[in-house]
């Protein structure tokens, strides 16, 4: 059995498979984001689930100084 692009692979690092519906819905499940957001995340950084699940907490766990320069202000 071949392993899937959102499972481990040789190096231990879980992928997410942006293409499939299935992985989609686990990992939003996982990382309480919608699909959408997944695929941005790993346009982002790639597929690797440690790198998407740190930038994903990146981005939620801003200040209110980083939100403010994000608007411009």
């Amino acid at each position: 059995m071949t392993p899937s692009n959102d499972s481990a692979r040789a190096d231990g690092i879980e992928r997410i498979d942006v293409d499939s519906p299935e992985a989609l819905e686990r990992w939003g499940r996982k990382l309480d984001v919608t699909a959408v957001q997944l695929k941005e995340a790993v346009a982002a950084v790639g597929d690797k689930a440690p790198d998407v699940e740190m930038h994903l907490k990146g981005t939620r766990a801003s200040t209110n100084d980083d939100q403010v320069d994000k608007a411009g202000g």
